[in-house]
């Protein structure tokens, strides 16, 4: 009898929009300093979404950087899972948009929300897909145009995010691969991190445009991505002396070297990319993950870390073995 199938990363791909819109030019904008915004968050700069370019598009983009990685074509993924919280449209999902631009005409294709934790919940949706037998290969992405939903007089909030789509191609194999995952939610924390906007006969109801409790998602968040790390690391008989790489949300670099700190994970294991991309909530994990497979850091056999957080509250976590 044949061992059941897991999965493991194949490639990786990344991109940003061309736009880039830096602490100074925030500073003639919103009352706020460059100075301050790298202290408090670690970042310099974000990219903005050209007008008329979707979320599909960026997504779009990174999967190709995918499946170029991977040495594979478009028709060889029989799986899409899209994480956004900024979709196209209503309806249909990114998801379908993304396939439908990929010239893919088979399998499966639709949308995950959970905002900031969005690339954790997809890719860990995938890989039971695989896992099961149903599906080869996936194209799992996070893709964002924050952008559209930020109050830009609100310094408090628009200062953080930025827009952007990262992407891995998951496919079946006799060996790990995704060693496991391990998603959590509790909707009691809702109104500490939200956009309370909806459609409604025709128009916006409601204030479309992202509120937080900074403090309270701080607090929450590290004490969250501790208690993750420690249940994936226990789950599979490993330590933190294990990790080679910790890939977390890129939020704030305070949250990723506060909970990194708690963890005795050294700085120099931590993958931080938001310096130069801001927060692209479910784009963050693979955007970060693409830069550190490309320029070498992560190789064959590495114990890699993700972990998410973000609105809902939602949060998890997946080990890979490289």
């Amino acid at each position: 009898m044949s061992a059941p199938a897991r999965s493991r990363i194949a490639g990786t791909g990344s991109h940003l929009p061309a736009r880039v819109l830096t602490n100074r030019d925030l500073e003639s904008m919103v009352d706020t300093t460059d100075e301050w915004i790298v202290a408090r968050t670690g970042i310099r700069e974000r990219r903005i979404a050209a007008d008329g370019e979707t979320t599909s598009d960026l997504a779009l983009a990174a999967a190709r950087n995918a499946l170029a990685a991977a040495g594979l074509r478009p028709g060889d993924i029989d799986l899409i899972v899209l994480a956004t919280s900024t979709p196209d449209m209503v309806f249909p999902s990114s998801a379908c948009l993304l396939q439908k631009k990929l010239g893919i005409r088979h399998g499966a294709a639709f949308d995950v929300q959970a905002v900031c934790s969005g690339f954790v919940y997809a890719l860990a949706t995938a890989d039971q897909f695989i896992r099961s037998g149903m599906h080869r290969r996936a194209l799992v992405v996070g893709a964002e145009v924050f952008s559209r939903i930020l109050d830009w007089k609100d310094r408090g909030t628009c200062v953080l995010f930025g827009d952007g789509a990262g992407a891995v191609v998951l496919e079946a194999s006799p060996e790990p691969g995704i060693l496991s995952s391990h998603l959590h939610a509790d909707g009691a924390y809702a109104d500490i991190l939200n956009t309370p906007g909806h459609v409604s006969g025709g128009g916006v109801t409601g204030d479309p445009t992202l509120k937080m409790d900074g403090g309270a998602v701080f607090k929450l968040a590290v004490r969250v991505l501790e208690e993750s790390a420690h249940e994936a690391l226990s789950a599979n008989g490993l330590a933190v002396a294990d990790v080679d790489w910790f890939v977390a949300h890129q939020a704030n670099v305070r949250i990723i070297s506060h909970t990194a700190r708690k963890l005795g994970i050294p700085p120099e294991k931590c993958v931080v990319t938001v310096d130069r991309h801001a927060n692209t909530s479910a784009a963050s994990i693979p955007l970060a993950l693409d830069v550190a497979a490309r320029d070498g850091r992560i190789k064959r056999g590495d114990l890699v870390l993700l972990e998410g957080v973000g609105g809902g509250f939602t949060w998890g976590s997946v080990l890979i073995r490289w």
